[in-house]
């Protein structure tokens, strides 16, 4: 973890939010590389979940929402950690993460005995407030969930998009959770984005849909996102830890360096939301079903990720050390969709202009068909170990043969081999590669010693 936390500080990935004024604990900025590889993420998410499905729609709701929202779905009274303080330093600590009872251990941070407070509910809604006037009225939350938004919206959404169950709702936005220890990078949060799904079925095939849907999110981490599979488990919940509107929920699990640790939950909410907002607002949130002429209210199948904590386990799967001669490489093995960076064009020979001049042309051939950059601020190893560290695919090299033959060569970032190609012929060769309709053929690089 702090290599990984090292990296994306050094080269741009993640800041600690208003760091110049000491930070603040569970917030995060991601700097260009890092916005690149989040927006990668979501998109890889969206392109999957929504727009290769004839059976899923989108939507984004908005973050404040008339309160009785969170009245009716339970988090204001039950959206809330046992937390336990220290008397001497006044940390806090979520009670689950203590081993015994909090009388007869040490603090966690200061190492005092019987300083530590018994565990009391601690509700994880930030409050704010909305108009000109601060009381009991014009208070408001921000949202802890995207959920919430579709399932007010479901009478809406189905209305006019006319699907028929089976379908889902998907969207990616921003959530808030005041979490008692944000901690292990951008692991916990107490702002982050999510991407959750909620997909509405007959509640007679809410189990054949479970197991689909955790299947198929499974896949997608090892297929789409490319997590080593014997990186991941399922662990199916325990019948005391369902949340309250949880019939049945799987976890997917990472092995973070922290150890196994959620990164996505599929859950079974049945029609607990449907139904309690139907109460809550009276209005009908059914579907008819033209088959039988009856309303009724769907099931739920839940799959829910955060964006950051997949942005993590991105950074972490592919981070790889390696020895290249007396010289230790490292490398980001992210694939080629999920890279900031796709191309990299590099001159051999930084102080030959007609070759810079070369370069700059062929980087911007490249832009409009996919993420490039040029570089020509080091000599040519270097470069090579910039691009590999922050997980370019393919970087474009620039020499005296350019001059000659009109030609450049790109070199794939995995094997460091590369491949002579035409000028004119660099930017679809490499945009057929990123895109996975091209296979790589190159050889090792001559002279072996470039790499050094």
């Amino acid at each position: 973890m702090e290599a990984i936390v090292s990296l994306a500080k050094r080269r741009g990935f993640v800041f600690p939010s208003s760091e110049i004024y000491g930070g603040m604990a569970g917030f995060w900025d991601y700097g260009p590389l890092g916005v690149e590889l989040k927006n990668n993420v979501k998109a890889a998410w969206w392109g999957e979940m929504v727009q290769r499905r004839e059976d899923v729609v989108g939507l984004d709701a908005a973050i404040l929402m008339n309160p009785r929202v969170w009245e009716v779905s339970g988090h204001v009274g039950g959206f809330s950690d046992p937390m336990v303080d220290c008397r001497n330093c006044k940390f806090r600590f979520r009670a689950e993460d203590l081993k015994g009872p909090p009388a007869e251990i040490a603090c966690p941070n200061c190492g005092q005995h019987g300083t530590l407070t018994e565990a009391r509910q601690f509700n994880l809604m930030f409050k704010t407030n909305v108009g000109p006037v601060e009381d009991t009225a014009s208070v408001a939350y921000l949202r802890p969930e995207t959920a919430q938004g579709i399932f007010v919206n479901f009478a809406n959404v189905a209305g006019t998009t006319r699907r028929k169950l089976p379908f889902g709702i998907a969207q990616i936005g921003k959530s808030f959770r005041n979490e008692i220890t944000p901690g292990n990078f951008i692991f916990r949060d107490r702002e982050f984005e999510q991407a959750e799904m909620e997909y509405f079925v007959r509640p007679a095939e809410e189990d054949r849909w479970f197991g689909y849907w955790v299947d198929e999110r499974l896949r997608w981490w090892t297929e789409v996102i490319g997590v080593a599979a014997e990186r991941l488990r399922l662990r199916p919940h325990e019948a005391d830890e369902l949340s309250h509107y949880s019939r049945q929920t799987t976890d997917i699990e990472y092995a973070f360096p922290m150890g196994w640790s959620e990164l996505e939950g599929i859950a079974d909410r049945t029609d607990y939301d449907l139904r309690a907002h139907t109460t809550g607002s009276g209005k009908q949130l059914t579907y008819f079903d033209e088959a039988s002429g009856e309303h009724l209210t769907p099931y739920v199948i839940e799959p829910a990720m955060g964006v950051d904590r997949a942005v993590l386990t991105a950074l972490l799967d592919a981070y790889t050390e390696e020895q290249v001669g007396a010289e230790r490489r490292v490398v980001l093995r992210l694939r080629p969709a999920l890279a900031p960076v796709k191309a990299a064009v590099l001159p051999l020979l930084r102080n030959r202009p007609e070759l810079v001049e070369i370069g700059r042309r062929l980087s911007s051939d490249l832009r409009p068909l996919l993420a490039a950059t040029y570089d020509d601020t080091a000599s040519i190893g270097k470069l090579y170990r910039r691009q590999d560290e922050i997980g370019t695919p393919y970087c474009v090299t620039v020499d005296v043969e350019s001059l000659t033959y009109g030609s450049a060569t790109p070199r794939e970032r995995d094997s460091m081999t590369q491949e002579r190609v035409g000028l004119a012929l660099v930017p679809g060769r490499i945009a057929e590669l990123v895109a996975g309709r091209a296979t790589w053929s190159g050889v090792p690089s001559q002279p072996l010693g470039a790499e050094a």
